[in-house]
């Protein structure tokens, strides 16, 4: 095996007590970082609540994926030249696949903070479908390990690595790669992988005298419901788009003129909170209102977040409040009807990991490695604050009550113990 266990494993006993719910997506069934799980732990450490800990290979930021009794996650040689994807049993924290999914002559450039393997898996009963940008998107077998099939012709020029994860709908795998050079959806048949529908981002504003570092995009779009019928909602460079999912076909957009945008949409009360990226300290969160048709700019812009706005991390809502934190590490609560400020807080350290809600609690997890857990409300009040060894940069899932949160060498599960 490629990836060692390093604590000891909890009885079997003791893991029966904890129900298993899928998390099928980066952010969770519900596309949002949501939990219903009622009995996630409040305190761990090193030495407290820790199921199991299984070091993880190479490096990369992917956030685990769950479906059944497996946990899947992919890495990479720093370099670029190999990638993988690894399966991990839940109960035990075994490695049960360890998959060479790509091998890459010549990989492009990254940044520093980035990884080649930095897209998380998205997942559904007996497959898991891997993607790590412009190096190539399969689809794996998750009873065998087996590549169903790979595309490696999907390309762009990220400049500062791959970002954006695939996700699912209906029978299609739904894949951004949006680069320097090149900006495009692809919708994959996700049992063959052959090309559905392509959209380009239109080339009346990807004009040639903007130059393409402004045009690039790291998110991962959503699907909602509007009227009865599903929208896909994509924040890309310059403009987030609202498209039929089925065909590609563009219903309406938003400008905002901005690139690098990263954390993930929201959705509630019939609004869209979207974050337009930009340079640092630039990115704002745009409440849009659904229904548009067409450029809907000044039309449909309810509300703006113009200082201290999410930009890695994406935000979460809970009872009508927009819980988001900026790249200053101010942590802010706001009215979602609104954009009214109910109150902020300065955090410590850097959060590039997203934010995790429950019914009453927030769970935020800083680049050092510590979580800290703060309840929900119209107030600021914090529960916990616990300490992991490394650094974290991936979001956390979750697996019925307990947590799995990956640092650079592991993938720890935690949970409050019988």
């Amino acid at each position: 095996m490629r990836l060692p266990i390093i604590a000891a494993v909890i009885a079997c006993c003791a893991l029966s007590s904890f129900a298993q719910t899928n998390w099928p997506d980066w952010r969770g069934p519900t596309q949002e970082g949501r939990t219903d799980a009622a009995a996630l732990p409040l305190r761990w450490s090193e030495t407290e609540n820790i199921l199991w800990k299984s070091g993880i290979h190479d490096l990369g930021h992917s956030t685990p994926v769950v479906w059944d009794k497996q946990v899947w996650l992919t890495t990479a040689k720093e370099d670029g030249t190999e990638l993988y994807a690894v399966c991990i049993d839940l109960d035990t924290g075994a490695v049960v696949h360890d998959v060479l999914v790509f091998r890459v002559d010549t990989p492009q450039s990254i940044n520093p903070s980035n990884s080649y393997a930095t897209p998380s898996a998205t997942i559904e009963a007996g497959r898991v479908y891997v993607h790590y940008g412009t190096f190539g998107t399969a689809c794996i077998d998750t009873a065998s390990g087996e590549v169903l099939w790979r595309r490696t012709d999907l390309n762009c020029d990220h400049m500062q690595g791959p970002a954006s994860s695939p996700i699912l709908f209906e029978n299609l795998l739904i894949v951004h790669l949006e680069g320097v050079d090149k900006q495009f959806i692809a919708a994959l048949d996700k049992q063959t992988g052959e090309t559905v529908w392509l959209y380009n981002r239109p080339a009346e504003l990807y004009t040639p005298d903007i130059k393409g570092v402004y045009k690039k995009s790291y998110q991962t779009p959503v699907v909602v419901t509007v009227d009865g019928q599903p929208q896909l909602v994509s924040n890309g460079a310059l403009m987030v788009t609202g498209h039929n999912p089925r065909t590609g076909d563009e219903i309406w957009r938003a400008r905002y003129r901005d690139d690098s945008t990263i954390s993930r949409i929201l959705v509630g009360d019939g609004l869209l909170f979207v974050n337009t990226g930009g340079s640092p300290g630039a990115t704002e969160l745009w409440a849009i209102r659904q229904g548009g048709k067409g450029d809907v700019t000044d039309s449909h812009v309810v509300w703006k977040l113009t200082k201290d706005a999410p930009h890695e991390s994406s935000p979460v809502l809970v009872d009508g409040l927009i819980y988001s934190i900026s790249e200053n590490s101010t942590l802010i609560c706001t009215e979602a009807a609104t954009g009214a400020e109910v109150w902020s807080q300065r955090m410590r350290g850097d959060y590039w990991s997203s934010l995790l809600a429950t019914k009453d609690r927030i769970y935020m997890t800083n680049r050092k490695g510590i979580t800290n857990v703060i309840a929900t409300g119209r107030e600021f009040r914090e529960l916990a604050a616990n300490t992991l060894e490394g650094e974290v940069l991936a979001s956390p899932a979750v697996a019925g009550d307990s947590l799995l949160i990956r640092t650079k060498t592991h993938l720890y599960r935690i949970a409050q113990k019988p």
